[in-house]
């Protein structure tokens, strides 16, 4: 059963999810937003029908459009017309303030600045500042270590940065420094915005800004297209009660829509033949169509698309493992286990979104479920964002202003002066003239041929001449002495000048009224003016339409959080990850390499607004005079954001006040010391030249010595080696002889032992044939050369 609050159509929204996720549910939340705008709700009217016919009145005044009924009540006579001919065209004067202000919005530029602020992302930033720093208090030990050792041990990165103070240091963080990761987001948060289109949404939004005074537009996903950028007309518009101009407050918000039936079955599938067929027959309650709805046949139906924020109640299931670990399990609402010492429950209340769809005024609910990938801020997940964004700048107590509403009575007093004027010129009369017949009878011109008015009437156009006769024929005065007299018919001058002078009133009323001043069309220039006062006046009517540029701004930065935020989901399926993907140039590999880390990062999403006319001229003067400083260079000119105008050029500013003071101070102490300089001057010249001259003499002193003592070294170096090339050439003679002198020893000691052993030999003989001769008593031998062996000595006797 579901609970209603007693003070309030909507259900109550104290009960289980089980009964938030049932159709009934979602049926009275619908019925409860039908009540609130499309019936006559505690007696304030028909709040949608209201709004729609409002804003379709001021849409009309801003193109020129506005019926002109109530133009014609005004000049008619008991409503009779038949007297005037007049041209009712209403003057399109809203038309052009209108164009104004939207064309001078849209032609704002913006740069989409991603900053990272998710805990790694601060500690790699906070590494890279600490690093530079370090290198920057070292700077002078580390150039002291090079100049020593002859070494470079400084950071590369850091150096080739060139940092040469902290200002310097600020700058480059502020300007140059940006992780790959940021590089990344703001990528695909452009090409988001440029596949969607979203410029031309933009300027349709800023249109409804200018003219309703509320813009909307909203983002959805879905896994074929991923993320989808659309605009919203404020006139479908539905939302809870609020007095906050950005609707950050709201608990439902949705929009009408007319849907084809054939767009319907495609959208809902599971919609039956029976339905359909119901859905068809039914034309709608003039109660819901009244005065709002341009259709109303069985081929559309009026759909209430609708989100609805509540909360619902997660409880998990804390176990502990056996290793002394918890694991945490998603449970039902219902879960209530008794008190165990091995696991517990916890549970946490979050925003969650259900999103609906239902015909308008029929008890036909065509959807309702809780929202998939809702987007939650990362420093409160307990959050949850609609889709919508919406703003109206210019809201008090749920009433919205807008430009054109300011200005339309004046408008229509401008239409009826108009009327006006041209009922004065159609009344008006041409000059004529007299004739005086009787007083042409009296004029005789001597010749017999008769004066009548015919001829005098020609001779008074194409002459400007007259003839007349001051005295009767018989001698009496002439009244009619002048035939023909000029006749004044009216003074219809005076009356259009006088309704000029009201068109211009009612036209300066317009630009008091909305700050659109002379200046800022260019329309009536001052001559007598300083083109710098026609410039104040133009900077002045862009603040008094600021506010509608910082509506604009504010949907486009909620677009790029959610994009942001959406970004996550579709890198989760491969189809909307391989459409990023494409999207990205496939030359920035880095880029494409981050989109892995994107789902561990949060963002914080900043528009820096490029500067207008006056704007730009001022920070073109700002930099020319800031290009002095040696730490500003052309890159970084060529590089500078918005944001410069505002941060960068303080920074710059004070550090050449401190040039300039340490320049001043030292042209001081050098005027000091210019007289004690000039005194000295010549002393310090014949000084300098005198040692000039020493150090000269010395200089060629040291260069006759060293050029000796080079000479004698080289000699020394020649005879050295002569005396070397001698010992070489020696020792080899020497190795020859010794060699030699071995050998014939060696030949000489073998020849003498070789006749020695012959000697012996024959010795033995003959001492041997001596025995022989004893014994047999022979005769005795003679042992003379015959006898003896060749090469044998005879025995010595």
């Amino acid at each position: 059963m579901i609970y209603t609050n007693n003070y309030s159509s909507f259900p109550d929204q104290v009960v289980s999810q089980e009964v938030k996720d049932s159709l009934d549910y979602g049926l009275q939340v619908g019925r409860a937003i039908e009540g609130e705008w499309f019936r006559n709700y505690r007696g304030l009217g028909y709040r949608y029908a209201t709004n729609v016919q409002n804003y379709h009145r001021l849409r009309l005044y801003a193109r020129g459009e506005q019926p002109i009924q109530k133009y014609k009540d005004e000049l008619a006579i008991d409503g009779d017309l038949s007297y005037l001919n007049l041209d009712w065209q209403p003057v399109p004067v809203i038309s052009k303030f209108v164009d104004i202000v939207v064309n001078g919005i849209s032609s704002r530029n913006y740069d989409i600045n991603a900053f990272a602020q998710d805990p790694t992302s601060v500690r790699e930033r906070t590494k890279y500042a600490e690093k530079l720093d370090q290198h920057l208090k070292q700077k002078e030990i580390l150039a002291e270590l090079q100049k020593q050792m002859g070494q470079d041990y400084s950071d590369p990165v850091a150096k080739a940065l060139d940092i040469q103070n902290e200002d310097d240091l600020r700058l480059h963080l502020q300007l140059d420094y940006k992780q790959a990761i940021e590089i990344a987001e703001e990528e695909l948060i452009n090409n988001t915005l440029e596949k969607n289109k979203y410029d031309l949404i933009n300027r349709r939004v800023n249109m409804d800004l200018c003219v309703l005074g509320i813009g909307a537009c909203k983002t959805t996903w879905n896994k074929s297209e991923g993320i989808v950028l659309e605009y919203v007309d404020p006139s479908n518009l539905v939302y809870s009660y609020t007095e906050d101009p950005n609707f950050e407050d709201l608990y439902y918000v949705g929009e009408v829509r007319n849907v084809a039936l054939s767009e319907l079955k495609m959208e809902f599938p599971n919609l039956s033949k029976e339905e359909l067929e119901q859905i068809q027959r039914y034309h709608g309650n003039s109660e819901y169509l009244r005065g709002f709805n341009g259709r109303n046949d069985d081929q559309t139906a009026q759909v209430l698309y609708f989100e609805y924020k509540t909360f619902v109640d997660q409880v998990f299931k804390l176990k502990k493992t056996k290793y002394g670990l918890e694991k945490a399990m998603v449970k039902s609402g219902d879960f209530n286990p008794p008190e165990n010492d091995s696991f517990k429950k916890v549970s946490r209340s979050i925003e969650v979104i259900y999103s609906g769809a239902k015909i308008l005024g029929h008890p036909l609910m065509l959807e309702w479920k809780m929202a998939e990938n809702m987007t939650r801020p990362e420093s409160d997940t307990t959050k949850v964002y609609m889709n919508y964004a919406i703003c109206a700048p210019r809201m008090y107590k749920g009433r919205i202003e807008s430009l054109v509403g300011k200005i339309t009575g004046f408008a229509d007093m401008i239409q009826l002066t108009h009327l006006k004027l041209q009922q004065v010129l159609s009344r008006m009369v041409p000059d004529g003239v007299y004739l005086d017949v009787d007083g042409l009878a009296e004029v005789d011109l001597g010749n017999g041929t008769n004066y009548n008015p015919a001829e005098a009437l020609n001779m008074y156009f194409q002459t400007g001449s007259i003839v007349g006769r001051s005295l009767t024929q018989d001698g009496d005065m002439n009244h009619g002495k002048v035939p023909i007299q000029e006749l004044q018919s009216s003074n219809g001058m005076q009356k259009i000048s006088a309704l000029i002078q009201t068109y211009q009133y009612y036209l300066q009323m317009i630009r008091d009224v909305t700050g659109l001043n002379e200046a800022r069309d260019g329309s009536m220039p001052d001559k007598q003016s300083l083109v710098g006062l026609q410039k104040i006046a133009a900077a002045n009517s862009n603040v008094a339409t600021r506010h509608i540029l910082q509506g604009s701004l504010y949907l486009t930065l909620r677009m790029c959080e959610n994009i942001a935020r959406r970004i996550n989901d579709s890198l989760k399926y491969p189809l909307t990850k391989q459409t990023l993907e494409n999207s990205i140039s496939v030359f920035n590999v880095k880029t494409l390499e981050e989109l892995e880390k994107v789902t561990l990062h949060s963002f914080g999403i900043f528009l820096n607004l490029e500067p207008d006319e006056e704007e730009k001229a001022m920070l073109e003067q700002n930099i020319q005079v800031a290009l002095t400083v040696p730490t500003f260079s052309a890159h970084t000119r060529s590089n500078a954001p918005a944001a410069f105008f505002t941060f960068t050029y303080p920074i710059i500013s004070k550090q050449r006040r401190i040039k300039k003071q340490k320049k001043d101070q030292s042209m001081q102490q050098q005027n000091m010391q210019a007289q004690a300089q000039a005194n000295s001057q010549q002393a310090q010249e014949s000084i300098q030249a005198e040692m000039q001259k020493q150090q000269a003499l010395a200089q060629t002193t040291i260069e006759i010595e060293k050029a000796k003592s080079q000479f004698e070294q080289q000699r020394m170096q020649a005879e050295l080696q002569i005396k070397q090339q001698l010992a070489q050439q020696q020792f080899e003679f020497d190795m020859q002889l010794s060699k030699a002198k071995v050998g014939n020893d060696k030949e000489k000691e073998q020849f003498i032992e070789d006749r020695k052993d012959k000697r012996t030999k024959i010795q033995a003989t003959q001492q041997s044939e001596m025995i022989n001769q004893r014994q047999q008593g022979g005769q005795a031998m003679n042992f003379d050369n015959n006898n003896l062996q060749e090469g044998m000595e005879p025995p010595v006797m």
